[in-house]
This record gives structure tokens, sequence and C-alpha cells, in this order.
């Protein structure tokens, strides 16, 4: 019989429960993962109680009042609190999402709060994304042209420009490619959804000159064919895209071009 072992100190505890604000009526409870890698400790769920009359209406906003208030040692990134930048993405009750764009309301108490999955941990809320955004360098995204670079701008009809829509407005927050079983398994080899949107963003644009090597690169069993449609990306998105039709493209213009 096989016998699994989780790596050491990889066991979630029971954390700290911190009081609760004096004289508030209006409270909810917040469980938060909690890790630090100068303890050399397990992690942990702390508890917080937060004064919702004193606090905004996202989940972000009620990180930043815990922060204020209760325990400045929490640590957790954002940036924007408009959906924009992605920094804030994390796992709040069981789905990956961002922070600042999840209302505390939309969530069932106790509000559970996790980094985003399977992906190695810097301290308490903060994900390490190195791989994750050498993954989006390895796709070179940028404008590749073989043709003089015109006086003004690369001109572009307005059919070609919505070819775009649905792809451009990804801003790397890693929730679809956190969310796949297939990246969990593969994030070595495979690029992962996130990646795999943005290959196909400058694979359909129309100012690009070098389709055939962007698709060269993708041609790997693993790179781009771990993918095996299982639709958490897609679900995930908090911006609505749906990185698992633009992989599907992928493995279409690969084909085509076989033709």
């Amino acid at each position: 019989m096989v016998e699994l072992t989780l790596p050491k100190n990889s066991r979630i505890t029971e954390g700290k429960t911190w009081p609760r604000a004096p004289k508030s009526t209006h409270l909810t409870e917040f469980k938060v993962y909690r890790w630090n890698p100068d303890d050399d400790a397990n992690p942990k769920i702390d508890t917080y109680y937060v004064d919702r009359d004193d606090c905004g209406p996202m989940v972000l906003d009620a990180l930043i009042w815990i922060k204020n208030n209760i325990d400045p040692t929490l640590a957790f990134r954002r940036s924007c609190r408009e959906g924009v930048c992605g920094s804030c993405a994390m796992n709040i009750d069981g789905t990956n999402t961002l922070a600042c764009t999840k209302a505390i309301d939309d969530n069932k108490a106790p509000v559970k709060i996790y980094p985003l999955p399977h992906q190695p941990v810097v301290k308490d809320l903060v994900p390490d994304l190195k791989n994750f955004y050498a993954q989006y360098a390895s796709i070179e995204p940028w404008l590749h042209t073989t043709t003089a670079t015109p006086e003004k701008e690369w001109k572009q009809s307005h059919t070609d420009r919505a070819k775009l829509d649905g792809m451009y407005e990804c801003i790397l927050c890693a929730c679809c490619s956190t969310s796949c079983p297939s990246y969990w398994w593969n994030s070595d080899r495979y690029l992962g959804p996130a990646a795999l949107l943005q290959a196909n963003r400058w694979v359909q644009d129309s100012r690009d000159e070098a389709t055939g090597e962007r698709l060269d690169n993708l041609e790997d069993p693993f790179r781009l064919y771990r993918c095996h449609t299982i639709m958490n990306c897609s679900k995930a998105c908090p911006k609505g895209l749906n990185p698992a039709k633009e992989i599907a493209t992928l493995k279409k213009a690969l084909v085509d071009r076989q033709l």
C-alpha cells in the first residue's frame, strides 16, 4: 500500500482568535491563512472580527481594516483597488478572485481567505509568482515585425482590432492558472491559461509578423496540449474572459497550418 506524507510544516493548524472590537454591534468573522517563513512553524488560520460599520464593502477593505486596526503583521498584495492591476488575487471562500471586487456580503460568514492555490507562499496571502511571470515572458508578449517601422503607428482595421477583444483585457492576476488542475500538476512545463491566452492575443494580432514562430514555440506536448478543457480557468476569471476558448483557438491554428 502506498503511503503518502505531506512535506514538513505543511499541515494547517488553528491559529489565534483576535479580540472583537469593543462596542461593535455589526461584526463579520474572517478566517485568514497565516504563514511566516521566519517562524519555522506550520501555517495557521487566524480568526478576526471586522467592524462593518467602520469598514468598506469589499474583502480588500476588510483586510486593510484588519491590518490597520488589529494585526499590522498581516501580509497581502494590493494596489489599484479597482480590479485593474490584479495584485490582490487570492482564494476567497474556495474561489480564486480579486479581493478588491469581491463584496464581503457575497460570502457566507466566516469569510475564509487563502493565498492562490498550488503556488509557493512568500508570506501569509502573498504567493510566489516568479514561475508564472517567467512563463508569460516566454511567449514574448510584444509586437514582432520585420517590415520597416512606420513613421507614426502600425495601423489596424476595426475588424482586426475587434479580434483582440476578450484577450487584451487580461490583467495577469493568475486566478485562472492557479485554478487549473493541469497547471497544478505540470506548472514547470505547461504554460497555463493566462500565458496561453496572451500568446493567442499576439497570434491574432494582424500587425504581428511572427505568427509561425509563435506557433512553433507552442507546438509541444506540454506547453499547450496539457490543457484538458477542464474549464476552471474560464469560471475563475474575475474579468469574465474565456481562456479555454483562446487555448482551443491556438490548437485549431496549429492544425490549420498543417492542412
